[in-house]
């Protein structure tokens, strides 16, 4: 540790690796895949090798067919996100028994960076330009989920997911997105077996109407004001869907292929070091972060259907 300019305390990263904001779903979204340094490759494969039959035909003495497999090595890089808090020494002196300022203080920016990563996540998966041609649709009036009456959203996600090459095992969407689907009449029908004019559908519910292995929900919002204006609460993953395919198990190498994943180089890093400018007795400047890229790898692995609610 001593070869680091700024201290790393092991029970303070202790506390911010373990810490998880259950509100957040990017990590499900995008999974984390460790890589080696910084600066890394990864894998882009060729669509057509996967559907293109070959002559497989052998003769009797005749050598096989011979195939190859190839991928575009791209490089990217982690980047560092990152923040301090400075702790007044008289907060620390002055803390009740059991309470720990300078772990509450890290546990507070880990919060706020994952919560950056939500946003960055969010604007990663609900971006058209990181979909196909053909894997995106914006709705609109009596076709948004929102309209009880008019709206088919069976319809819709079933032939969003029967044109993907690969397709989707699970939807991402915004708390306003699944409220409307959990109410909407077609989905409460369909699961319940009912007249549809009451009940809600659960995530699993929805999960296994559409043949999916989850249903992610984000919660989080954000605050979109300026320092020193008033709060203007909006919520990070806002009011689109996205139906992805995800392999938890592709990284950065080898044939798996996902929609997206998180690279990340080591692990979380936290620390305090001595800062004689905090107050009249000093204190503890307390510093948290990771280094991470979000990366989209494929953009025929999801369909966006935007503006899925009024």
């Amino acid at each position: 540790m001593s070869n680091f300019p700024f201290p790393v305390d092991p029970v303070m990263t202790a506390v911010v690796i373990a810490y998880r904001n259950k509100r957040l779903i990017a990590d499900e979204v995008l999974p984390r895949t460790p890589v080696g340094k910084m600066e890394f490759k990864y894998l882009l494969h060729t669509l057509a090798e996967g559907f293109t039959i070959p002559n497989t035909l052998v003769g009797r003495k005749s050598k096989p067919n011979t195939v190859s497999f190839t991928a575009t090595e791209t490089t990217s890089s982690c980047e560092d996100y990152g923040l301090d808090d400075p702790v007044p020494q008289v907060d620390i002196t002055n803390a009740p028994a059991g309470y720990n300022p300078l772990n509450r203080s890290a546990e507070g920016l880990m919060d706020l960076i994952l919560l950056d990563r939500e946003y960055r996540a969010a604007s990663a998966v609900f971006n058209a330009d990181n979909y196909a041609t053909g894997n995106k649709v914006a709705l609109s009036g009596a076709d948004q989920f929102s309209d009880f009456v008019a709206s088919d959203p069976i319809e819709i996600i079933m032939d969003c997911l029967d044109s993907m090459i690969m397709r989707g095992n699970i939807a991402v969407m915004g708390r306003a997105v699944f409220s409307a689907l959990a109410r909407h009449p077609k989905i409460v029908k369909a699961v319940h077996g009912n007249s549809g004019d009451s009940g809600i559908a659960t995530r699993r519910q929805i999960a296994e109407l559409f043949e999916l292995d989850d249903v992610l929900v984000g919660e989080a919002y954000l605050n979109s004001s300026k320092k020193g204006e008033d709060v203007s609460l909006s919520r990070v993953w806002g009011k689109h869907l996205a139906l992805i395919y995800r392999d938890s198990l592709a990284g950065t190498g080898g044939n798996r292929m996902t929609f997206g994943f998180t690279a990340q180089f080591g692990t979380r890093v936290a620390g305090s070091t001595p800062d004689k400018n905090i107050g009249l007795r000093g204190g503890q400047l307390v510093r948290v972060g990771e280094s991470v890229k979000e990366i989209i790898t494929s953009d025929q692995l999801g369909y966006y259907v935007q503006n899925a609610v009024a």
